[in-house]
């Protein structure tokens, strides 16, 4: 049958037509991540990436995200993210199962397409890239990856750090691959002395299933031994293929002259640059931020959601009124007991404070940011105010929770230092920031009246930077900088909508209830409040009950020296110096160092009363120990540097004063009324009457003791090393030849030189 002109234009036309309305379609209804508008997102035009965009273009059209999520089209994406901590081992697949299973309910739930992020993280201090996983555990978590369980998702692993061994063949099982440039992923049969067959059949396998890395790519990783070549065919580019696939290869069709990629004997290994020109790496992020704004998803959605492998424990603990003094201590400890003693994963602080100290405010912060969210969530609720340096508290925790007319940051109830906001400001800088991958200009402004931040954009996004961050970005030309949002000399106030806007506040609520909606959380959170273990820490750290217990150990030590044996003095002394020292250490403001420095003035002390004649350097250099270690147990500073500070050294001094003037009185108590009583009479010697003192006086300075040599005697009190011994008839005063000599213990007389007589215990 024979065709005219006529009859061929009108089918090719239909053809034609039909073609140009699937893909515009396609395009309409594309995800969004796929239309990506940044740098990181610009087309590679580079000469390898226009063969890997043809060579992708051929790929089998089944692999491809877009198609493979086709039910999710025109839906809201949300991501989900969790981390792998590597080495993957026989727990990993199980965690990750529990997460899909979860993300995917909740995704449902929502109605939204389900971008799921794994993020491989090498364990902190480690240097050999998470070498160690298992091959099967790892096999395993790659054949789950590429399931028909995981086709509604996309899924994306994330490498901000470099990784190596077979946690490799996990990460190509994810339809995307997005790195940090200087990431680098290969290596990956580093662990092996010898790759077994199955081992590339499960590499070639996972390649083939989701092509996100060629088959070439994945083999050369695998084993050293192979080589690696990228070649043309007269139907695709930039083909990257080993020496036994170029051979069949060639045996087929024409090949053009392959270029060596890896040649044999080196470790394929590619960092984030490479990767992304050769389209492993879809994108390139150096930290959370980069990586939510590359898949087009708000930066909550990369947050490790420690709910979705095991259910939230949660609990409540309130942070209101003014913060002065050791308020921000004891809601470490509330926290420290909750998550160390009771297992709880999720920590909302419900703060409404205007503010307090710079130091009990950054304390908190710094222990809020230190807490690893991949075992705790810590989110900050402010129903009214966070002001001044309390909204570091709340940038410290991994969220913030907002009512719209809530205020953050501004004027607080009292007036920082500048050296205070310069300690905040470093803080948010250094390691609040660091930890959220978020710029830090609008939050330190929330607490530093010098600070200028400006409203920039740069290719649709939208920032907020001061002039030093702007400049320290990668490319700081890109971005125009736009109307300022801060007024001259003053902190920014920012309302709860603001903070929403400013992406400062992960979410705007109404009231708790919408709160208790997002996180999933069927009932309040249990409010934790302190107990009878922080009410009585809480009392022995009173300057009044420091006074006491300081007076009654000091008196304690001095009933000791003046009793034979260990007794009730020593007992006494031994409790309340313990006390003392652990209401301190608890507090946080006692360690190590100031008991050591307590024990060690003590003992030069007793040296200098007992051992050394006189009173010199041992006995004034112990008192300055002992003083200088109850100061600085008093406190969390050596020298003070501002206000608050001056006042605590202020109160620890008065706790000295307080202790020296209760010392006397007890010390003049004991001297007086002591000795006469019937049980403390047996053991303090009671001093002569003023004639008796005198007739002794007299008398010892006419006697002549040489007659006593050679003689023994009977101790009549304890000598340390003076006392008195009875020789015949006379009670003479002895010294004893630097050893202790309990009372009643025979001894003689070993020297006399004058008044003084030397004796030594006769055993």
């Amino acid at each position: 049958m024979e065709w005219n002109q006529s009859q061929i234009d009108v089918p090719l036309r239909g053809k034609i037509l039909r073609t140009g309305m699937f893909f515009v379609l396609l395009a309409l209804f594309s995800p969004p991540a796929a239309i990506a508008a940044d740098a990181n997102k610009v087309p590679d035009m580079s000469e390898k990436g226009a063969l890997a965009a043809e060579k992708a273009a051929s790929a089998d059209i089944s692999n491809n995200p877009a198609e493979k999520n086709a039910p999710n089209l025109g839906k809201k994406s949300v991501g989900w993210s969790i981390r792998i901590q590597l080495p993957i081992d026989a727990q990993t697949l199980p965690r990750v199962k529990r997460f899909v299973k979860r993300a995917l309910e909740q995704a449902e739930a929502q109605n939204a397409a389900p971008v799921l992020i794994f993020e491989f993280a090498v364990p902190k201090g480690q240097e050999n890239f998470g070498r160690g996983s298992d091959f099967w555990s790892a096999s395993s978590l790659a054949d789950y990856l590429t399931g028909d369980e995981l086709n509604r998702a996309r899924t994306v692993a994330y490498l901000p750090q470099s990784i190596q061994g077979h946690a490799v063949l996990a990460a190509i099982a994810c339809q995307q691959i997005v790195m940090n440039k200087d990431a680098a992923i290969g290596a990956a049969g580093i662990d092996e002395k010898t790759i077994l067959p199955e081992y590339a059949d499960w590499y070639k396998t996972i390649a083939n299933r989701r092509r996100t890395v060629p088959e070439g790519i994945a083999l050369a990783m695998l084993n050293p031994a192979d080589e690696l070549y990228l070649v043309d065919t007269e139907e695709a580019k930039g083909i990257y293929i080993d020496r036994a696939g170029l051979q069949e290869l060639k045996s087929r069709k024409a090949v053009g002259k392959p270029k060596v990629v890896k040649p044999a004997g080196e470790t394929a290994q590619f960092t984030g640059g490479e990767a992304r020109q050769m389209s492993i790496a879809s994108y390139l992020a150096a930290d959370r931020r980069e990586l939510a704004a590359a898949l087009n998803l708000p930066l909550i959605s990369v947050d490790d959601d420690p709910s979705l492998d095991r259910p939230w424990k949660a609990v409540r603990v309130d942070v209101k009124g003014p913060l002065h003094g050791d308020a921000a201590e004891r809601i470490q400890r509330l926290i420290e007991d909750q998550i160390g003693l009771k297992g709880v994963n999720f920590v909302c602080l419900w703060i409404d404070t205007p503010g307090g100290t710079a130091l009990e405010c950054g304390n908190l912060a710094n222990y809020l940011v230190s807490l690893d969210s991949r075992s705790v969530r810590t989110v900050a609720y402010i129903p009214r105010e966070a002001r001044s340096d309390a909204a570091a508290i709340a940038f410290a925790c991994d969220q913030i929770v907002v009512h719209p007319d809530a205020i953050l940051g501004g004027s607080g109830a009292y007036s920082l230092a500048p050296d205070e906001i310069q300690a905040l400001v470093e803080l948010l800088r250094k390691r609040v920031a660091v930890k959220k991958g978020c710029s830090w200009s609008l939050m330190a402004a929330a607490i530093d009246p010098r600070l200028d931040v400006y409203r920039c954009t740069r290719l649709g996004d939208v920032d907020y930077f001061c002039d030093e961050e702007l400049a320290e970005q990668p490319d700081p030309k890109q971005w125009a900088k736009g109307a300022k949002i801060t007024a001259p000399g003053m902190p920014l106030r920012i309302s709860g909508r603001e903070a929403g806007e400013y992406r400062l506040a992960n979410h705007v609520v109404g009231d708790f209830r919408e709160f208790r909606r997002i996180y999933g959380l069927e009932n309040d959170p249990a409010l934790v409040e302190p107990g009878w273990a922080d009410a009585l820490i809480d009392g022995l750290k009173s300057p009044g009950m420091a006074v006491l217990l300081l007076v009654i150990g000091f008196v304690g030590l001095y009933l000791e020296i003046h009793s034979p044996g260990v007794g009730i003095g020593a007992f006494l002394a031994l409790v309340c110096f313990v006390l003392f020292f652990w209401s301190r250490y608890l507090g946080g403001t006692a360690g190590w160092l100031e008991v050591l420095l307590f024990i060690a003035g003590v003992a030069c002390i007793l040296l200098e009363i007992f051992v050394i004649p006189g009173f010199g350097i041992f006995g004034l250099g112990g008192g300055a120990l002992v003083l200088a270690s109850i100061v600085l147990a008093s406190q969390t500073f050596v020298i003070p540097h501002q206000d608050y500070q001056f006042a605590q050294l202020r109160n620890s001094l008065l706790v000295i004063a307080g202790t020296g003037m209760g010392i006397l009185a007890a010390g003049y108590f004991l001297q007086k009324w002591l000795p006469h009583t019937p049980y403390a009479s047996r053991i303090i010697l009671a001093p002569p009457a003023d004639e008796e003192a005198e007739a002794i006086n007299r008398r010892e300075m006419l006697v002549n003791l040489t007659s006593l040599l050679g003689q023994t005697g009977v101790t009549t009190t304890p000598l340390f090393p003076g006392g008195k011994a009875r020789f015949g008839d006379e009670i003479v005063d002895v010294l004893s030849d630097g050893e202790v000599i309990e009372r009643g213990k025979t001894v003689e007389v070993v020297e006399v030189r004058g008044n003084r007589v030397l004796v030594r215990e006769i055993s």
